[in-house]
Formats: C-alpha cells, sequence, structure tokens
C-alpha cells in the first residue's frame, strides 16, 4: 500500500509539530557540518514559534508542509527576494526516517509553481558547502552553484554556503 502524501500551507496549529521536527532533523543532520552550539543558535533564531507565526503573516513568504498519511514529514519556507524575478527557497527539511522517497522534490516542485505564479524565473537557495548529502539532492533537481558566500549570522558563528540556483520554466 503506498503512503498518500500531501504538500498544503503551514496552519498556524501546526507550528509546534515544525518546530520539533526542525529540531530533530538539525540535531541528527548538522553535527558532522556545524557546531551543536551553532545547531542551537541557529534553530532558536530561525524556528521560534514566534518568528514562524510573524512570518506566517507576512506577504510574500510561504511555509509548505508535506504530510505523510497524515504525519508531518517535511516542511519548506521560500519567499520573494525583492530582485525582480527571483524567489529564494530558504528551509526545506525531509524527516531522516523519509528521506529517499522523493518528498524533497515534491516540496521543490511546489515553491516552483508558487514561483511561477509570482512571476519569477529563478528560484535560488544557499546550502553549507559541507552539506554534501543536501548538494547532491539540489543538484539532482536541476540547481547549479553560482556562487560562494560567507554570512555572519551574529553570535560569533558564520554561514560557509554555496548559492545555487534553478531556473524555473513556464
Amino acid at each position: 500500500m503506498s503512503a498518500a502524501v500531501r504538500v498544503a500551507p503551514l496552519e498556524r496549529d501546526g507550528i509546534g509539530a515544525l518546530v520539533a521536527l526542525a529540531r530533530e532533523i538539525w540535531h541528527a543532520h548538522y553535527p558532522d557540518i556545524i557546531s551543536h552550539d551553532q545547531i542551537e543558535y541557529m534553530l532558536a533564531q530561525r524556528y521560534s514559534p514566534d518568528v514562524i507565526r510573524d512570518e506566517l503573516g507576512r506577504a510574500g513568504i510561504w511555509w509548505d508542509v508535506l504530510r505523510e498519511d497524515g504525519r508531518l514529514a517535511g516542511f519548506s519556507s521560500y519567499f520573494l527576494t525583492g530582485k525582480p524575478g527571483e524567489m529564494k527557497l530558504d528551509k526545506l527539511y525531509v524527516d531522516t526516517a523519509r528521506q529517499r522517497r522523493g518528498y524533497g522534490g515534491r516540496l521543490i516542485e511546489r515553491a516552483t509553481e508558487v514561483a511561477r505564479s509570482r512571476g519569477c524565473d529563478r528560484l535560488v537557495l544557499t546550502v553549507n558547502k559541507r552539506n554534501a548529502i543536501a548538494i547532491a539532492a539540489y543538484r539532482k533537481h536541476g540547481f547549479e552553484v553560482v556562487d560562494a558566500v560567507v554570512t555572519d549570522i551574529g553570535g560569533g558563528f558564520v554561514m560557509d554556503d554555496y548559492v545555487m540556483a534553478l531556473q524555473v520554466t513556464a
């Protein structure tokens, strides 16, 4: 029997489950890439319920959740960058136990649909240069490295990232 998979906008009552899943994924995936302290700092900075609630109330930013048989299995967020024709895929995570089922691709597909509907022809993202698994997955979906950036995020931490881009076609 195949799983019923659905991508839908994040509802306010789902924020707690999303925060818990983000914490689980980050602590499973990032310890070999960034320090525990940076993981905690970035989770607090990006995944506090107040931050997510604020983003849900703003125009030009979207949060989606992917559910498998009704259970939260992944999520993404993306926003208009302010550059003509460009949207940024800011977050994309799939539960480690549910990876390699095409769920990341489903979330990318949804972000691409929204980008097209907003007149965008380019979807960009940043990914840690040491995150080989994510880089390979993004390449599989047509993203290409277009730049490298180091960004001071405060707290004594930096993000050492590749910028990847996907041309969004009609």
